[in-house]
């Protein structure tokens, strides 16, 4: 899935993804949190041994009885909400049973019977249906015998408003309200549709068919083998078998479509949207043409299926942007649509990305898939690596490997507090399973590839993967099969290194010796502990940990493996030393305050990704307490303005973080804004509102940034200048051109007043196009004004911005209103309760309250914890508390080193 990144305007890190199933089993492994505690406190000799122990296979499901093949029948009634299903299924009877039991949720069975060989056959005795196991047990009057059979079952359900099992999107058109049908499947969503045994183990082939009004387009896994009409204007469209896959890669989608195609290595690749969209998907189609080219030639194994559509939906999740469903990927529209009226170069880099994603777990989750969501990580990690590996080989003009440094720092940032987890972590609930889309599996699991590689050597790495594709396809593995292969290819035990970094939570600290020069190269000591923002007294895990280092102005390199805490470098040149040259290490660096001052007196000779790391070091170390924040705020003063532009939006990024910071004290935020603006102004100044022919893209990105951060910061000049532009625009619309429209309209809704809430208000309620609309709903909530944000709550509440609106509304009004919007959602809480998945609220609630830096919250989130969420899925909830106690940390030990040097800046 895609989590991260994909998310759209109101999202959370990158990370797109997945529902989960409501009920948590009561099973005797321990919790994810316990694996992190186990982890910290195993001795180093046990360490692995009993990680790999607590990490088995598991199963929600009694073994005896596999799935070999389904064949299913579903007739959907989009209007009632309802839909009938027929299912037979090839099963394995392993030894003699008198029962079968497989997973089901909110299914209703009118008949079960099973067929055995030469025609045998048993009508069920009867069907127990467990809702808080999520499974339903037929009973047959006389014993199985081993062999195979037939089970026939036939049942209806409920379609859904929120993205999760088989669900309905309503939408304006210019004809009237349309509204068009779509599953999603993970993580353990299939059982709402299919009675099934939906675990990724248990793979199997898949052969469909639909009863769907005629005038409309059905979407599944795979081709269309044949149409017939039924009179009463229906038909019966019956799909391809599909190769053997886990359940939860299932996919249908029935609507007002329309396709278009085009031919990539003898596959058909597709694009399908709402009738009407379908210009706006030409950038998906040709760059999916061109990646699964790419894909095909990296991985050595073709791409095994006929066709290979992306599908684009109106509306949104909070949890998930896009789906990896084989052959039949499902995007939200914001994901995979440029419409000219707002998109942005932004918009393009994050829809290439979100296609590379997807398109990736073609190979690494449809293909081969990890046996348990202990080991996500081979689908998330692993896919969130190919995106940004792709994306800077097919388009190195984005630059965008130096945001592989912004997405090692999210993980940093989750991984260096107490509630993190390791990379590869024991699920034993689906509630578990659904939490475990964060930015551990899919960033950390993306920086640990990076460093690998690099380590190993990209070809070395690309030999490893072909083998592990060749050898697993169509099957289940764990994360040692693909360390066998990294082993064999490389020559060298790689796995050890792996291990330390995917068995054990945590962030490794290198902290650097005082350089000594002679004899034209610089030796330094390396030592290896541990970086924490909230636990400084911890005794340090340990890793081993690969080394890159250089001397400024000499582009020769030292590597060296730091192991048992210490090793000792030489590295060519005298300059100032640079560790973690090229930034492929997932690790701190912490320099000795000679080695800073020189590193900062060579800023401006650093490669961009360098400095990005610096800079990312530098402040993290600051608000961790671990060097002085003043050495951050120096960098991002001599930051100089020709500096490449992901450079200038990370200080940019940066000192609006430290500004919001100061929420809830005026007096001295004003005094922090007034030096973040100046320094900001210059950038601003040589960026211009207007684009240049021929720009760098980055300057467009960069553009953005800047305006939104200073309009957040209530700039006059950019505020007025916003101001003027918007209300320009309904006379002149180039006066507020494309690529800016949502930023400018997002800087004059933070500052609205009464009169001008009102007007974007009554724009929305007239907005037809569903992408333009839901970004207005979202301006609505993006009020800095505590009335304003109150009435977008009462809104979100009403009927009227959409079943997938109103909880983005909430979280949007969440992100300068915590308090607010935590205490109103809990006030209203069965309401909220109806507009967000069951199986996600888990997630939604503690993150409300995530950005809160009050201390009455964190009695109310272990309230609502301890009251609403079993003890096994409470991670997101503690990892919002944990963020709180340390936000409040920072600002009453932190906060007063940037006011004394703000004070010296001014004196």
């Amino acid at each position: 899935m895609n989590q991260g990144h994909t998310m759209h305007p109101t999202p959370t890190p990158r990370l797109r993804r997945s529902q989960l199933g409501a009920a948590v089993l009561a099973l005797t492994a321990i919790t994810a949190v316990g694996v992190a505690h186990a982890a910290h406190a195993a001795p180093a000799s046990a360490k692995y041994a009993s990680a790999s122990h607590a990490i088995g296979t598991t199963t929600q499901l009694p073994r005896g009885v596999t799935p070999l093949h389904y064949a299913l029948s579903i007739t959907p009634d989009a209007a009632a909400s309802t839909f009938t299903g027929k299912a037979v299924i090839k099963v394995a009877v392993d030894a003699p049973t008198s029962s079968i039991t497989f997973n089901a949720l909110q299914l209703a069975f009118a008949a079960a019977a099973i067929e055995g060989a030469g025609g045998s056959k048993q009508v069920a005795q009867k069907i127990d249906v467990d809702a808080a196991r999520q499974t339903a047990t037929v009973h047959f009057a006389r014993p199985l015998a081993k062999g195979q059979y037939q089970l026939r079952l036939d049942y209806s359900g409920k379609i859904g408003t929120q993205a999760t099992g088989l669900f309905s999107l309503d939408y304006d058109t210019p004809q009237g309200r349309q509204r068009a049908l779509y599953t999603q499947f993970e993580n353990s969503d299939a059982r709402s549709v299919l009675p099934s045994w939906d675990e990724p183990d248990y793979k199997a082939t898949f052969a469909l068919d639909v009863t769907v009004p005629s005038s409309q387009m059905a979407v599944g896994n795979m081709p269309i083998t044949g149409s017939e009409e039924l009179g009463n204007g229906t038909k019966r469209v019956t799909f391809a078998t599909t190769p053997r896959m886990s359940t939860y890669l299932l996919f249908f989608g029935l609507g007002d479509f329309e396709r278009a195609t085009a031919i990539a290595d003898g596959t058909e690749i597709g694009v399908i949207t709402k009738r009407g969209a379908l210009a706006q998907s030409r950038f998906a189609l040709d760059e999916s043409n061109a990646l699964l080219r790419e894909y095909n030639d990296y991985f050595g194994v073709r791409y095994p299926l006929p066709k290979l559509d992306n599908i684009a939906a109106p509306g949104r999740s909070q949890f998930f942007g896009a789906m990896e469903n084989w052959g039949a990927v499902f995007t939200f529209e914001y994901g995979l649509l440029l419409d000219p009226a707002i998109s942005t170069q932004s918009d393009k880099e994050n829809i290439y990305t979100t296609l590379s994603h997807e398109m990736a777990h073609q190979w690494f989750g449809d293909l081969v898939t990890m046996r348990w969501w202990n080991d996500l990580w081979l689908n998330e990690g692993f896919a969130s690596w190919m995106e940004g590996r792709t994306t800077q080989r097919l388009h190195p003009e984005w630059n965008t490997a130096l945001s592989n440094v912004a997405g090692r720092e999210a993980a940093m940032s989750q991984d260096a507090l107490r509630t993190t987890h390791p990379v590869i972590q024991h699920i034993a609930t689906v509630e578990q399973a659904s939490q475990a889309f964060d930015g551990i599996t899919y960033q950390k699991g993306k920086a640990v590839i990076s460093m690998l590689e690099t380590y190993v050597g990209a070809d070395t790495w690309r030999t490893a993967v072909r083998s592990y594709m060749r050898k697993h396809a169509y099957g289940n593995t764990v994360s040692s099969d693909l360390w066998r292969e990294v082993d064999a290819a490389a020559g060298k035990p790689v796995s050890a290194i792996a291990h330390d970094f995917t068995l054990q939570p945590g962030v490794p600290m290198i902290t650097v010796g005082e350089a000594v020069c002679s004899n034209g190269s610089t030796r330094v000591t390396l030592t290896q502990t541990e970086f924490s923002k909230d636990q400084l007294d911890k005794k340090p895990l340990s890793w081993r940990v690969p080394v890159i280092a250089s001397t400024v102005g000499n582009a020769k390199e030292a590597r060296v493996l730091v192991k048992d805490g210490k090793a000792t470098l030489s590295v060519p040149g005298c300059g100032a030393l640079l560790v973690n040259a090229g930034q492929s290490g997932y690790y701190r660096t912490l320099y000795a305050p000679s080695s800073t001052r020189a590193l900062a007196g060579s800023f401006a000779r650093l490669a961009p990704i360098d400095q990005l790391g610096l800079l990312a070091d530098s402040q993290s170390l600051g608000l961790a307490g671990l060097q002085d924040p003043s050495d951050f705020l120096e960098l991002a003063k001599a930051t100089p303005l020709s500096a490449d532009p992901q450079v200038l939006g990370k200080v940019a990024a940066s000192l609006n973080g430290l500004y919001e910071q100061y929420v809830g004290d005026p007096l001295r935020q004003q005094a922090f804004g007034r030096f973040a603006m100046a320094r900001l102004a210059p950038m601003m100044a040589q960026t211009g509102w207007e684009a240049r022919a021929g720009e760098a893209s980055g300057v467009a990105t960069l553009r953005a940034r800047l305006i939104a951060t200073l309009g957040d910061m209530g700039e006059p000049g950019v505020l007025a200048e916003a101001r003027r532009r918007y209300a320009a625009s309904e006379q002149d619309p180039a006066a507020m051109p494309a690529p800016l429209r949502r930023t400018i309209e997002g800087v004059v809704a933070q500052h609205a007043d009464s009169a001008a809430w009102e007007q974007l208000h009554a724009r929305a309620q007239q907005e037809k196009t569903p992408l333009i609309r839901n970004h207005l709903y979202d301006l609505l909530a993006n009020s800095k004004d505590t009335v304003l944000a109150q009435r977008a709550l009462a809104l979100a509440l009403t009927d009227e911005p959409g079943v997938t609106n109103s909880p983005a509304m909430i979280s949007k009004v969440a992100h300068a209103h915590p308090d607010l919007a935590f205490d109103f959602a809990l006030a209203h809480l069965e309401q909220v309760n109806a507009r967000v998945d069951a199986s996600s609220r888990s997630r939604y609630f503690p993150r409300l309250a995530a950005a809160s830096a009050q201390p009455e919250m964190i009695a109310k989130l272990a309230a609502y914890a301890q009251a609403n969420l079993p003890a096994g899925a409470r991670g997101d909830a503690d990892s919002s508390v944990a963020g709180i106690k340390y936000r409040i940390k920072l600002r009453a030990e932190r906060l007063p080193a940037v006011d004394a040097w703000l004070a010296r800046q001014v004196g």
